[in-house]
């Protein structure tokens, strides 16, 4: 009978986790197909993070910029392979933040690439945008709580999908 009950058991785990794996597999099917009618593009990888207070400015302003844009003369912005460095070194204390997917092709007159500004231990070209960056450029937005800042699936596919893809 004890062999009996721990088969029964294993199945019943197998069975809860495969309904699990099934359920997340739809959410992100769901959530991609949702960011994708919001305008995300695959193509499109050129972010901006913002903290809540700072969105609430954009959205009422029409312009993203921060304080720190405005000190340094241009908007930070990142690519998807940079963001996961971005949130955790600028926005540790966060507990929610918006990502912001710009449209490549009305901002690409005004970015450039550059190296880290400050130079720091972070290497590489960064994309910063001179200029007056209008909420009209975003393609696609998520908020981001801090359950480790869990970046959407397909943010994460295009980072693994390297500059040549």
């Amino acid at each position: 009978m004890a062999k009996y009950e721990q088969s029964v058991t294993k199945f019943v785990k197998w069975i809860l986790i495969s309904f699990l794996v099934l359920i997340s597999s739809i959410y992100a099917a769901d959530n991609l197909l949702l960011n994708q009618s919001q305008g995300f593009n695959m193509k499109n990888d050129v972010y901006k993070v913002l903290t809540l207070d700072e969105w609430e400015i954009a959205e009422t302003s029409g312009l993203i910029i921060t304080e720190l844009d405005q000190k340094d003369g241009f908007v930070h912005l990142s690519t998807a392979s940079q963001l996961s460095a971005t949130l955790a070194l600028y926005f540790s204390q966060e507990d929610t933040i918006v990502l912001l997917q710009l449209d490549s092709s009305k901002i690409k007159n005004n970015l450039r690439y550059e190296e880290s500004i400050p130079a720091g231990n972070r290497k590489g070209a960064f994309p910063h945008y001179y200029g007056d960056l209008n909420i009209d450029t975003i393609s696609a937005t998520w908020n981001l709580n801090r359950a480790a800042f869990e970046i959407p699936i397909e943010v994460i596919l295009q980072g693994e999908q390297g500059p040549n893809a």
